[in-house]
């Protein structure tokens, strides 16, 4: 299958209903369309999906190891509808399915968590290839980059497949099996879903691109747009070893910590032990087992080449994280300058860093006093960029028209978070203040915001009496009367935030000690040097 766009569209096309997929399932599409997922030619049956978990095959018999299914909402397909128009985010149709299956779901699925609706199967028909951003040069399909590899010569080509970036014990690995096994190196850095340390996935490449100035000259890296699988470990890894192998590599290194214990039990997949065929994985795979540090000899080498107790281990995620926060340099040891530099670039120092401060609670709990205090008091005390995004102010400006029915409500603090997820883009501190009532708007908007910079919740979790009681617009008496309806609190419920970082009652505390709550959380979080107060 192909993702060169068609000749001309169909003209059935404007009849057949169309749908927006999330990030995931719109990376499993280009995963279909570009034949990195062959021999499927689109979205599983339930028979596929039976015989794959009895079996590990299709249900004729061919191999395949990992569930690839398209669930839909309820509304999104009508009754006696043969084809499902999927576009980007952009609305722009990238490929049609059509509809050879339509089964119920509810609760979790194959795919993913779903509430209510439909598992769609059937083949799927590129229109055209998705718009990439960055680095698109380098998103070539699977057919290309096994014919680059045949063009270079016969021989083994060993893939690295990382949501992560290479430090020197990953970038000593690849040297050492590559030599041994005389084999080409290629790395396939995963694009779909956040990356680790990093977040974003351009950032991402950078630092794998980065790691390649200290590997073979012919290494090859290839950005692919695999999403997290839902099942756990074996299926993520049978995953990484389906698309490394369309992309031509004919063994995976893979790391301890990756792979299910009970997959490498008694076999450790090193060279010396040769590679490890496992059932349901197309390709062999190999571990390089452990390795560490070893001070004396400054390389780092497999750990029983070590003198015990002279080892030294790889940095945490949290230490890493933590030196990346607090802006102190990485040890030599541990990465590559041109590594940590991409890493620094990508995770700035936390006082440098962009942040959406997000206030929620109900009307009349003191969040906007607090929010504008706050502005007042980081603008006068740092040298940062502060904006406020108040809840009445996003109304009229950004959500004006928009009523408040739940799906207006969360379009509008979707719309505020988008705003401010964009300040923080660029090194900004955005303070919102909107009542925010339903969690699944407010993790939306976390998930925005943490893709940019960091984000806080704090809850203004002052008691309805109270807020009723301040109500100097008048809106409660008039929601208790009727002539408001949907009015949190009162018609409509406030789901009260688990994930809070801060929780704040202005009944207790002064306008000044709820400010000095805030600052206190920013002088702590290391997002402020100090309060100025």
């Amino acid at each position: 299958m192909s993702a060169e766009p068609l000749a001309g569209l169909p003209p059935e096309l404007a009849d057949w209903p169309a749908w927006t997929p999330g990030e995931a399932q719109l990376a499993d599409l280009e995963l279909l369309t570009i034949g990195a997922f062959e021999p499927l030619q689109g979205f599983m049956a339930e028979a596929d999906l039976a015989a794959m978990a009895e079996r590990g095959t299709l249900a004729d018999g061919t191999p395949w190891p990992i569930p690839v299914t398209l669930e839909v909402p309820e509304d999104v397909v009508p009754p006696g509808a043969r084809h499902l128009v999927l576009q980007d985010q952009e609305g722009t149709p990238l490929a049609v399915l059509q509809i050879i299956e339509q089964l119920p779901i509810r609760g979790y699925s194959y795919g993913a968590p779903a509430l209510s609706g439909w598992r769609l199967a059937g083949p799927v028909t590129a229109l055209r290839g998705p718009e990439h951003g960055p680095f698109r040069r380098l998103r070539r399909q699977p057919a290309e980059v096994r014919a680059e590899l045949a063009k270079t010569g016969e021989g083994p080509v060993l893939a690295a497949v990382t949501r992560g970036a290479l430090h020197r014990r990953q970038i000593g690995q690849l040297r050492h099996l590559a030599d041994q096994m005389k084999a080409r190196l290629l790395l396939l850095p995963l694009v779909a879903g956040p990356a680790d340390v990093v977040v974003r996935p351009d950032a991402l490449v950078k630092a794998v691109l980065a790691a390649t100035q200290s590997l073979p000259a012919s290494t090859t890296v290839v950005p692919v747009p695999l999403p997290p699988r839902v099942g756990g470990p074996s299926v993520e890894l049978r995953a990484r070893a389906v698309v490394a192998a369309a992309y031509g590599a004919t063994h995976l290194l893979i790391d301890p910590s990756d792979a299910p214990d009970v997959m490498l039990s008694g076999r450790p997949g090193n060279t010396r032990n040769g590679p490890l065929q496992l059932p349901g994985m197309p390709i062999p795979i190999i571990s390089a087992g452990d390795w560490a540090y070893d001070p004396r000899s400054e390389v780092w080498r497999p750990l029983s080449l070590i003198e015990p107790g002279a080892e030294r281990s790889e940095l945490t995620h949290d230490e890493l994280t933590d030196l990346l926060d607090r802006g102190e340099p990485l040890p030599a040891w541990y990465t590559p300058e041109a590594v940590a530099h991409e890493l620094q670039l990508a995770r700035p120092p936390r006082e440098h860093r962009g942040l959406v401060i997000f206030f929620t609670g109900l009307s009349g709990s003191g969040k906007s006093t607090v929010a504008r205090d706050l502005r007042d008091a980081l603008t006068e005390s740092g040298d940062r960029t502060v904006s406020l995004l108040d809840g009445d102010r996003a109304r009229q400006l950004l959500s004006a028209g928009l009523t408040f029915s739940r799906a207006d409500r969360d379009l509008n603090i979707v719309r505020i978070g988008y705003v401010a997820a964009e300040i923080a883009r660029h090194g900004g501190i955005a303070i919102c203040a909107p009542i925010a009532p339903y969690a699944a708007a407010r993790q939306q908007v976390r998930e925005m915001a943490t893709a940019a910079g960091d984000f806080l919740l704090i809850h203004v979790a002052t008691p309805l009496e109270v807020c009723e009681a301040r109500d100097r617009k008048g809106l409660y008496a008039k929601a208790r009367a009727g002539a408001i309806s949907n009015f949190t609190g009162i018609s409509d419920p406030y789901e009260e935030p688990r994930d809070a970082d801060l929780e704040l009652d202005t009944s207790a505390l002064t306008r000044a000690e709820a400010v000095d709550a805030v600052l206190g959380l920013l002088v702590a979080g290391g997002w402020l040097a100090s309060s100025g107060r």
